[in-house]
């Protein structure tokens, strides 16, 4: 399926991007690419075929819940950059916003 310029300019608009004309070319083709795949899988006649969910039919493989042996403290610790008070010291990220 062809794709012209205008249908990529208007799709970009529509995500808010700004392309460049070497990445407005590359999705011409690309968006072309795709339509052209989503053809062939509208193709199809899948009539006989039942509806599925999952690719293969495994469910949840659960396991028993044990208590195993874990890293202690200080070896969760041992590879942190910093460290305050037996925890990991991270950067602020949000400001304090009491009053």
């Amino acid at each position: 399926m062809d794709i012209d310029r205008a249908t990529v300019d208007h799709v970009a608009r529509l995500a808010r991007l700004d392309l460049s004309d070497e990445e407005r070319e590359r999705m011409t083709t690309e968006l072309g690419n795709i339509l052209e795949h989503a053809a062939k899988i509208q193709a199809l006649d899948l009539d006989e075929v039942e509806p599925t969910s999952h690719a293969i039919p495994i469910r949840n493989a659960m396991r028993p819940d044990e208590v195993r042996p874990s890293l202690t403290q200080k070896e969760a610790l041992s590879g942190a950059p910093e460290v305050e008070d037996g925890r990991f010291k991270v950067p602020r990220i949000l400001e304090d916003e009491t009053p």
